[in-house]
Parts: C-alpha cells; structure tokens; sequence
C-alpha cells in the first residue's frame, strides 16, 4: 500500500547531523520493514543505482560539530538531493537532547539552509522520543541520565547541564532556539493534543492558520510525551506533507510518528524479529571518544576486553604517540584479544576547538588501526565507536559511502554494515553510539553477541 502511494519516490529522507544519531533513524525504519540505506555523503549517481529502489533513505554528516557557516557550505548540496528526491517529508535529524548552540550545530542555521526545500510552511519540530527517555512536555525537554536513570529536565541533567561544547542552561526549546534564530516558535501542546484526539483534522486546521499568517512563524513545535501519541502525530506529519513537501526537525522520533501512523492506517506490514547480532569470529576493537558518565560506566563494566587509556594532551601534541597507539592496538587484534581504547579525561576543562581536534585525533587513530591491521592480513570485521562527533569523524576516515542496518544492541545504538570500495572494509560491522545509550553490558556485546 505505501509503495502504491509513493510511486517509486522515497517516503522519507533524512540527514542526520551526526552519525550515531543517523544510524539510530535507519534502524527506525529498516526495523519496520521500509527499504532503507544511510549514505556518508550526498550519494553520487553510481551508488544511488547500487542502493536500487528505497522508501526511506538518509546522509550522515557532522553538522553538529561545525559553525554556522560551515553547516550552510555543507547543507547546500544536500538541501538540493532532497528537494529532487520528491520525497514529501525532509528531516533535519539533530540530536534527541537538542545539543546545539549559535555558535556550533545551530539548529536555526540548518533550519535556514534547508527552508529551500518546503518554503511554503514553517519548520515542524519534534520534541521528543520516548522509547529513549527524551520527552517534550509544554515545550520544556526532559532527558533520562541513563539507561533506568531519573528523568531530569534537560537544564538540571547531570551531563547535558555541563557538556563541553554545548551545555544546555535552558530546558524550553522555543528559548534555546530562539537564540539560534527561530524567534517565533508555535507550540502545540501535549494538552492541544489530547483535545483533538484521533481527529487529525483539527490539528491540521490549527497547523494552516499558522502558515497563513504573515510573516510565517519560523517553526512549530509539537510536544511528544508518549509513546500512545506517536500515531497520533504521525498522521498530521503526513497528512500535511501531503499537501506540499514538509520540512521536519527533530531526532528519530519523526520516523516513529510516521511509522506509527501508517500502521494504524494499515499500510505495513508484518515484519520479522531482526536477528540479534551473533557472537564475534574475529577480534574486536572500541574506541571511546566520549566523556559522559554512560560511557564510562560501560568501560569500567566491560570484561571482554583488554583496554588501553589514550592521552588526550600526548595524542594532540606528541608527534609519534598516534603512530605507536595505532600499533600496539592493532598487535593485540592481531593475536586475537578484543581491544578497547578511551581517551583520558582532560585535568581542566577544554573548548569547543579542543574537544574537536580530540575527536579528529581519534578519527585518525581509528582508521590507522585498521590500515595496520588489514597490512598484517587480518581485516577488521567488527568495530565499535562511542561519542558523536568521534563516530563521525571516524566513520568519514575509514572511506565508507554507506551503511545498511543489521540489528539494534540497544535503545538508540544501532548495529550496521558498511559499504565501501575498498573490500578490507566493505562488510565491516560498525556500531556507532553517543555518549548517553545504551546499558553497563553494551560494549560487552559487540564481543559476546545478543542484542538489548
């Protein structure tokens, strides 16, 4: 039925500002059944034709990491991809905490840069996704700090309240994002919401007086507290996306909402379980990038793997260190131990110029590893890479063009396959997470097999 609507055109395209976050929307749709692949780039016409016929297809990129200029040089090209894929819903997908600031991943920058693609209508922003403890309530977000952790608004969040680049001093996403340039955001509410019910009709006339009004606001804002509402939102998504291409924001709660919506209209199907992912044949390598008090809880829980600490102040100034880092990890792979690298916490606090070249570093020490290791004969078949902008930076340095999805570990930590050129990385197994996902026992896995 969703094939017959769309007439060869994907239903959905998406960019995600960072990798993680753009894998968690593939396996979004790949679990309910939607042909699906995540491109690392604008695709050229080669890979497109190698992708074949897709419903829902999506590029990760870094936006999240660059100012806003930069995000306008890199968005061009891909506001052009999606106008001329005729999908009718075009998605920004920024982190599920909003992590964004005017000075770097501004969110009102991306919104600016991609407003081309459906100018006749305001941005739609999504606030929430449930299903990994993020919740929009009156406009204010909520965050869980952890897998079972207390729900915190985001502004008193143990982590997000004092991330290093863009720590979040304020919960109200219509103020946190006015300071990036969308001044006038519309809510509707969590209480609108339940008053309208199951008749999508009053929300789309309340969604029209906004677009009639003059100047068009520069956003609406649709609170999402639970999963029961996903439906609910889902059939407004597409029932106003119908009328002409609709430009949402917002994390894989989107995907959620559309999905829900179809199926309760009938239009999927059955879909199999995916298959958890099965036990390592090969050794094993993770690279920690984050510093966020999930990802080192899940480094001290880990008993699989032989870790390794890299020196944040060594690898940005000691010519050499990488090289000798690269090498000592890729001897253990090589006889067989899975290997776990994190980078050490810094004595003092850094800037946003810091934290990025750290990621950068980390990049590189990755794919060095890996380029040692296949130059002994033994390629890489499994990878795990924790922190958002390291698995961005990472993912572009290894040489992929695209990634399928093959299973979930977690809520949010999304098992994939890369795609490449090159066959010593072609069919790499790559898990991909940011610094708040996943439970004490996920790296544990990519070793062990089983799925979350």
């Amino acid at each position: 039925m969703l094939d017959t609507l769309l007439r060869g055109k994907p239903a959905v395209v998406w960019y995600g500002d960072d990798f993680t976050g753009a894998t968690d929307t593939l396996a979004t749709v790949a679990q309910a059944g939607l042909r699906s692949l995540l491109f690392l780039d604008v695709p050229t016409g080669a890979q497109r034709a190698k992708a074949g016929p897709l419903q829902a297809m999506g590029i990760a990129g870094a936006a999240r990491s660059l100012p806003p200029a930069a995000m306008a040089d890199v968005l061009a090209p891909v506001a052009q991809f999606m106008a001329a894929s005729g999908a009718p819903l075009l998605h920004y997908k920024c982190c599920s905490t909003f992590d964004s600031a005017p000075h770097v991943g501004s969110i009102g920058a991306a919104v600016a840069a991609l407003r081309k693609v459906a100018p006749a209508s305001p941005a739609v922003i999504v606030g929430g996704q449930p299903n990994i403890g993020r919740f929009c309530a009156f406009g204010n977000l909520f965050a869980q700090a952890g897998a079972g952790g207390a729900v915190q608004r985001l502004d008193r969040h143990p982590t997000m309240r004092q991330h290093p680049v863009t720590p979040m001093d304020e919960a109200d996403l219509r103020l946190h994002l006015a300071k990036q340039g969308l001044a006038d955001i519309r809510l509707l509410s969590t209480r609108q919401l339940e008053l309208a019910g199951a008749d999508t009709e009053v929300l789309l006339r309340w969604m029209q007086v906004q677009e009639g009004e003059r100047p068009l606001p520069d956003a609406l804002l649709i609170d999402l507290v639970h999963e029961a509402q996903l439906p609910q939102i889902g059939a407004l998504l597409w029932a106003r996306a119908q009328q002409a291409p609709l430009l949402a924001v917002g994390p894989s709660g989107v995907e959620q909402c559309l999905i829900a919506g179809w199926r309760q209209l009938g239009w999927l199907g059955d879909v199999p379980a995916a298959e958890p992912l099965a036990p390592a044949q090969g050794p094993v390598l993770v690279l920690v990038g984050s510093l966020s008090p999930v990802s080192r809880q899940q480094i001290a829980a880990s008993q699989q793997f032989d870790k390794r600490e890299v020196e944040v102040g060594r690898l940005l100034a000691e010519e050499g260190y990488l090289s000798a880092c690269a090498a000592q990890l890729a001897q253990g792979l090589h006889e067989g131990r899975p290997m776990l690298a994190h980078t050490s916490r810094p004595s003092q606090a850094v800037d946003a110029a810091t934290t990025a070249a750290v990621a950068q570093r980390s990049a590189q020490l990755v794919a060095e590893t890996l380029r040692l290791l296949a130059a002994q004969g033994q390629p890489l078949r499994r990878l795990g890479i924790a922190g958002g902008d390291t698995s961005s930076l990472a993912t572009q340095a290894l040489g992929l063009w695209g990634l399928a999805f093959h299973s979930t570990l977690a809520p949010g930590v999304t098992m994939s396959v890369a795609r490449s050129d090159e066959a010593r990385i072609d069919g790499l197994e790559l898990m991909l997470k940011g610094g708040q996902m996943g439970d004490a026992q996920l790296f544990d896995r990519l070793v062990t097999g089983g799925d979350g």
